[in-house]
């Protein structure tokens, strides 16, 4: 292949590179978007065309600091070091590239943000994740994990009433229905088809609770990979839909009356070939341990909105209370039986929605239960009813943003985790967005968060 006219050689390259070149060019690729999450959970980034792409592998492509300052309404926060001067560059790894089916002529990595000098930068989310999975490996462990989104399916149409346009749900019919299946069929086709093409493989499929509700999971991975899914996973349920001429939403809760959307999150921690959470049942206690230790601080990452907490509700099966439980799904931690012989246990953290920032929520999760295996902690008796029937007896999660936010702060492992510059991000942007939507009302916060999930 011809040298580029960056000046950049084909030979310099690492192998990767080089078969992304050779990709793009057979594949018919022009554009190739470098994607990242902020600290709003929105997935933003820029493109590099093909001509400049052996380039922009090097060297990532410039990007104003602010944008990790930026809110989910696109409002810029004051956040120290994250103002007007300042750069950093979005670097992507190559071994993320994939062709976007709904998107023709068009292909994505997913991307660190680094310093102009190639190190890594202390608000990047993604480095946050691989941070947690080095600390986990340096104790001898590999975490897998899935997330299970649920979305909306419908129309965006204006409000008879003059106010924000709606989502208008595709069908209303019943939890697991078959008509649910045959009226949702195209999309849900051409949605496993894209998926498939970029190496996602789908596990199970259904029509849920709600109208127009979609649930669709993808097969576990190793941590990184599992995040970096799920933004893809994101990004084409939507991109299929407006292909459509339809509207996809993973909201939390779109629909205000209606059940709302879920990814919950399930993982498992292995020591070489062995499951632990069905081989050591210690260290799978101890990090579940830690899970409960930390949870109402972990809600403000894995519950990144303000509409999360809409869904995060007792009886609703999204895991409002702090307790876990065998097949329990009033719990915030549901100890889920193997499916046959084959099948791997694992345990499900429900409380943990697609409007939160995958690499953050991941990474918080493995700080949390790394800090219950090295404690020893204890996670209780579990329980095996629905804790709401017991009043007063189990811990209650966080019901707002701004509780959750204020038991992040006040958790020090987290918060030293999270370190001075994206600890100060993140509550300065979701503090914002709490007080944005505390002045207006439902209508402006479901079509703002509709829009952004």
């Amino acid at each position: 292949m011809r040298d580029r006219p960056s000046g950049t050689k084909t030979s310099q390259l690492d192998p990767h590179a080089r078969r992304i070149l050779e990709r793009t060019e057979l594949e018919g690729i022009e554009l190739i978007r470098f994607l990242y999450v902020d600290h709003g959970g929105v997935i933003r980034g820029k493109a590099a065309s093909r001509s400049r792409l052996a380039e922009r592998l090097g060297t990532g492509i410039g990007h104003t600091v602010a944008m990790m300052a930026m809110n989910m309404l696109d409002q810029l926060q004051d956040v120290e070091h994250l103002g007007p001067v300042g750069e950093v560059r979005i670097v992507p790894d190559p071994t993320t590239y994939v062709p976007l089916p709904h998107a023709p002529g068009a292909a994505a990595m997913l991307s660190d943000l680094r310093l102009p000098d190639g190190s890594p930068w202390q608000a990047c989310a993604r480095t946050f994740l691989k941070d947690a999975v080095a600390q986990l490996a340096g104790e001898g462990y590999t975490l897998l994990a899935a997330f299970e989104p649920e979305f909306t399916l419908g129309r965006l149409l204006p409000d008879p009433g003059g106010g924000h346009d709606r989502l208008v749900p595709l069908d209303d019919s019943l939890c697991y229905a078959n008509t649910g299946f045959d009226t949702a069929h195209d999309y849900t086709m051409k949605l496993v088809r894209a998926l498939e093409t970029q190496g996602l493989r789908v596990e199970h499929y259904h029509p849920e609770l709600g109208p127009g509700q979609q649930e669709l999971s993808i097969r576990y991975a190793p941590a990184l990979r599992a995040a970096d899914n799920h933004v893809l996973l994101r990004e084409t349920v939507r991109g299929v839909a407006m292909r459509m001429q339809l509207w996809a939403s993973l909201a939390p809760k779109p629909l205000a009356g209606q059940a709302g959307n879920g990814a919950h999150l399930h993982l498992s921690l292995w020591s070489d070939t062995t499951n632990l959470f069905g081989a050591d049942d210690e260290i799978r206690d101890a990090f579940v341990g830690g899970l409960l230790a930390h949870l109402p601080a972990l809600t403000a990452l894995t519950c990144g909105s303000v509409n999360s907490f809409r869904r995060l509700a007792p009886r609703s099966w999204a895991g409002a209370y702090a307790v876990h439980g065998p097949d329990n799904r009033e719990a915030a931690i549901r100890m889920c039986s193997p499916l046959g012989d084959s099948g791997e246990p694992n345990v499900e953290l429900k409380p943990s929605d697609s409007s939160a920032n995958p690499y953050l929520s991941l990474g918080a999760v493995i700080h949390a239960g790394l800090d219950g295996i090295r404690r020893k902690l204890d996670p209780g008796e579990p329980v095996d009813v629905d804790p709401d029937t017991r009043p007063g007896r189990y811990p209650r999660l966080p019901s707002s943003l701004g509780e959750a936010l204020d038991a992040l702060e006040a958790d020090e492992l987290l918060m030293e985790a999270l370190g001075p510059l994206r600890r100060s991000a993140y509550l300065a942007v979701k503090r914002s967005e709490a007080a944005a939507f505390a002045a207006q009302d439902v209508a402006y916060e479901l079509y703002h968060h509709v829009r952004a999930f």
